[in-house]
Protein backbone atom coordinates (compact mmCIF):
# COMPACT_ATOMS: atom_id res chain seq x y z
CA UNK A 1 0.00 0.00 0.00
CA UNK A 2 0.81 3.01 -1.04
CA UNK A 3 1.73 5.55 1.82
CA UNK A 4 2.39 9.55 1.56
CA UNK A 5 2.72 10.72 4.97
CA UNK A 6 5.75 13.14 5.15
CA UNK A 7 6.73 15.52 8.11
CA UNK A 8 5.38 18.87 8.15
CA UNK A 9 9.20 20.75 7.89
CA UNK A 10 9.60 18.24 4.81
CA UNK A 11 6.93 18.94 2.86
CA UNK A 12 8.01 22.08 3.21
CA UNK A 13 10.71 21.87 1.59
CA UNK A 14 10.17 19.89 -1.24
CA UNK A 15 7.13 22.34 -2.03
CA UNK A 16 9.83 25.45 -1.91
CA UNK A 17 11.84 23.25 -4.54
CA UNK A 18 9.65 22.19 -6.11
CA UNK A 19 8.40 25.73 -6.69
CA UNK A 20 12.18 26.96 -7.34
CA UNK A 21 12.33 24.29 -10.21
CA UNK A 22 9.42 25.49 -11.95
CA UNK A 23 10.51 28.71 -12.33
CA UNK A 24 14.34 28.09 -13.09
CA UNK A 25 12.86 26.31 -15.99
CA UNK A 26 9.95 28.82 -16.51
CA UNK A 27 7.49 26.35 -16.23
CA UNK A 28 4.30 28.34 -15.15
CA UNK A 29 3.43 27.55 -11.73
CA UNK A 30 0.07 25.82 -10.94
CA UNK A 31 -1.18 24.30 -8.01
CA UNK A 32 -1.21 21.27 -9.64
CA UNK A 33 2.21 21.14 -11.40
CA UNK A 34 3.25 22.36 -7.94
CA UNK A 35 2.04 19.02 -6.13
CA UNK A 36 2.29 16.63 -8.59
CA UNK A 37 6.43 17.66 -8.79
CA UNK A 38 6.57 17.58 -5.14
CA UNK A 39 4.62 14.44 -5.02
CA UNK A 40 7.47 13.21 -7.53
CA UNK A 41 10.29 14.55 -5.57
CA UNK A 42 8.99 13.22 -2.07
CA UNK A 43 8.17 9.34 -3.57
CA UNK A 44 10.24 8.66 -6.42
CA UNK A 45 9.57 6.04 -8.77
CA UNK A 46 6.18 6.71 -8.31
CA UNK A 47 2.63 5.88 -10.45
CA UNK A 48 0.68 8.16 -11.59
CA UNK A 49 -2.19 6.59 -9.59
CA UNK A 50 0.44 6.85 -6.18
CA UNK A 51 0.68 10.67 -7.05
CA UNK A 52 -2.90 11.11 -7.54
CA UNK A 53 -2.86 9.63 -3.74
CA UNK A 54 -0.27 11.83 -2.40
CA UNK A 55 -1.25 15.33 -4.57
CA UNK A 56 -4.85 14.81 -2.98
CA UNK A 57 -3.96 14.18 0.44
CA UNK A 58 -1.97 17.89 -0.34
CA UNK A 59 -5.10 19.62 -1.71
CA UNK A 60 -7.87 17.52 -1.33
CA UNK A 61 -9.11 17.63 -4.90
CA UNK A 62 -7.10 17.33 -8.12
CA UNK A 63 -8.42 15.32 -10.91
CA UNK A 64 -6.55 12.24 -12.45
CA UNK A 65 -6.71 14.03 -15.40
CA UNK A 66 -4.57 16.85 -13.85
CA UNK A 67 -1.89 14.94 -12.56
CA UNK A 68 -1.35 12.95 -15.64
CA UNK A 69 -1.77 16.61 -17.53
CA UNK A 70 1.50 17.52 -15.39
CA UNK A 71 3.51 15.09 -15.34
CA UNK A 72 3.18 14.54 -19.11
CA UNK A 73 4.37 18.11 -19.07
CA UNK A 74 6.43 17.97 -16.87
CA UNK A 75 8.07 14.70 -18.53
CA UNK A 76 8.65 17.02 -22.01
CA UNK A 77 10.14 19.90 -19.72
CA UNK A 78 12.82 17.32 -18.56
CA UNK A 79 11.79 18.39 -14.76
CA UNK A 80 10.56 14.54 -14.31
CA UNK A 81 11.50 11.04 -16.18
CA UNK A 82 8.99 8.24 -16.87
CA UNK A 83 10.21 4.70 -16.48
CA UNK A 84 9.01 2.29 -18.21
CA UNK A 85 9.58 -1.37 -16.04
CA UNK A 86 7.74 -4.39 -18.10
CA UNK A 87 4.92 -5.89 -16.32
CA UNK A 88 4.45 -2.48 -14.25
CA UNK A 89 2.86 0.98 -14.36
CA UNK A 90 4.97 3.92 -16.01
CA UNK A 91 6.32 5.62 -12.83
CA UNK A 92 7.81 9.22 -12.80
CA UNK A 93 11.07 10.38 -10.87
CA UNK A 94 12.58 13.71 -10.08
CA UNK A 95 16.54 12.37 -10.74
CA UNK A 96 17.08 13.64 -14.19
CA UNK A 97 19.85 14.46 -16.53
CA UNK A 98 22.55 11.80 -14.99
CA UNK A 99 23.30 8.21 -15.94
CA UNK A 100 21.05 5.99 -14.02
CA UNK A 101 19.51 2.35 -13.78
CA UNK A 102 16.84 1.13 -11.83
CA UNK A 103 16.83 -2.47 -9.59
CA UNK A 104 13.11 -3.77 -9.59
CA UNK A 105 12.06 -6.18 -6.80
CA UNK A 106 10.33 -8.87 -8.30
CA UNK A 107 8.21 -9.81 -5.32
CA UNK A 108 6.81 -6.56 -4.31
CA UNK A 109 7.91 -4.37 -7.60
CA UNK A 110 10.05 -1.89 -5.41
CA UNK A 111 12.33 0.54 -7.74
CA UNK A 112 15.88 1.92 -6.39
CA UNK A 113 18.29 3.81 -8.62
CA UNK A 114 21.47 2.26 -9.30
CA UNK A 115 24.68 4.24 -10.50
CA UNK A 116 26.06 3.39 -14.02
CA UNK A 117 29.12 1.36 -13.34
CA UNK A 118 30.78 2.67 -16.73
CA UNK A 119 30.30 6.32 -16.82
CA UNK A 120 28.50 8.79 -19.33
CA UNK A 121 25.60 8.12 -21.31
CA UNK A 122 24.52 6.42 -22.91
CA UNK A 123 27.02 3.37 -20.97
CA UNK A 124 26.11 0.96 -23.39
CA UNK A 125 26.79 0.60 -26.78
CA UNK A 126 24.77 -1.24 -29.03
CA UNK A 127 25.63 -3.88 -31.58
CA UNK A 128 23.94 -2.11 -34.51
CA UNK A 129 23.13 2.03 -34.38
CA UNK A 130 21.19 2.05 -37.40
CA UNK A 131 22.52 5.38 -37.59
CA UNK A 132 20.66 6.60 -34.46
CA UNK A 133 22.36 9.06 -32.70
CA UNK A 134 22.02 7.12 -29.46
CA UNK A 135 21.67 9.43 -26.05
CA UNK A 136 20.95 6.79 -23.44
CA UNK A 137 20.70 3.10 -22.65
CA UNK A 138 17.95 1.85 -19.81
CA UNK A 139 18.75 -1.21 -17.94
CA UNK A 140 16.63 -2.54 -15.27
CA UNK A 141 17.73 -5.02 -13.31
CA UNK A 142 15.62 -7.68 -11.56
CA UNK A 143 16.11 -9.19 -8.20
CA UNK A 144 14.61 -10.23 -4.62
CA UNK A 145 14.63 -7.14 -2.02
CA UNK A 146 15.76 -7.92 1.55
CA UNK A 147 12.45 -7.42 2.68
CA UNK A 148 10.53 -9.69 0.77
CA UNK A 149 13.48 -12.75 1.09
CA UNK A 150 13.41 -12.36 4.84
CA UNK A 151 9.53 -12.97 4.32
CA UNK A 152 10.51 -16.23 2.63
CA UNK A 153 8.40 -16.23 0.00
CA UNK A 154 9.94 -13.81 -3.22
CA UNK A 155 8.24 -14.34 -5.98
CA UNK A 156 10.53 -14.61 -9.45
CA UNK A 157 9.56 -11.94 -12.75
CA UNK A 158 9.31 -15.40 -14.77
CA UNK A 159 6.41 -16.53 -12.27
CA UNK A 160 4.87 -12.46 -12.15
CA UNK A 161 4.94 -12.57 -16.11
CA UNK A 162 3.04 -16.39 -16.09
CA UNK A 163 0.12 -14.98 -13.83
CA UNK A 164 0.02 -11.63 -15.75
CA UNK A 165 -2.84 -11.73 -18.33
CA UNK A 166 -1.33 -9.04 -20.68
CA UNK A 167 1.87 -11.70 -21.07
CA UNK A 168 -0.15 -14.82 -21.73
CA UNK A 169 -2.00 -12.72 -24.23
CA UNK A 170 1.42 -11.42 -25.80
CA UNK A 171 2.73 -15.41 -25.69
CA UNK A 172 -0.56 -16.07 -27.62
CA UNK A 173 -0.90 -14.32 -30.10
Amino acid sequence: MFDCICTIGHTRRVKTKALEVLRAHNVQVTAQRLMVLGAVMQHPHATADEVTTCARSEVGAISRQSVYDSLGLLVEKGLLQRIHVAGSSARFEARVGDNHHHLVCSSCDEVVDVDCAVGSAPCLTPSDDWSYDVVQAEVVYRGTCQRCKASGSPVTYAQQRAKSPESTHQEHA
